[in-house]
């Protein structure tokens, strides 16, 4: 994977995985995309086939969904917050960041390399 500029730091706790469930592919690729355009994110990867059982309004629902896992630097999260929020059609979208623990050191440097 290319790099295209220097990075200050490749500490793992700067780094993150966001979750983000969404309702087709199709909402997924414009989520996707407009993290990537706005160099948000490095790389989003898109899951189909996610048989998701949550509660909603007092119930036990279902659904088909799409999952993203949008990797990132922890310093993005709210401008991928309101970016998701802005393209989303849930009324509650999921949009969870978990930190990174460890990771490959060059990994690591091409995200910090490819994000803003």
């Amino acid at each position: 994977m290319p790099t295209s500029r220097r990075p200050k730091s490749y500490i793992p706790r700067d780094f993150c995985i966001i979750l983000v469930t969404c309702q087709s592919k199709i909402e997924a690729r414009k989520i996707a995309s407009s993290l990537l355009k706005k160099r948000l994110a490095a790389c989003v990867n898109i899951m189909p086939g996610v048989d998701s059982r949550f509660w909603w309004k007092g119930n036990i629902d279902r659904s088909g969904e799409v999952l993203l896992t949008a990797k990132s630097v922890r310093r993005n999260f709210m401008r991928i917050e309101k970016a998701v929020r802005r393209l989303h059609s849930y009324d509650v979208p999921e949009i969870i960041a978990i930190p990174l623990i460890a990771g490959s050191a060059d990994y690591l440097r091409w995200i910090a390399c490819n994000v803003e």
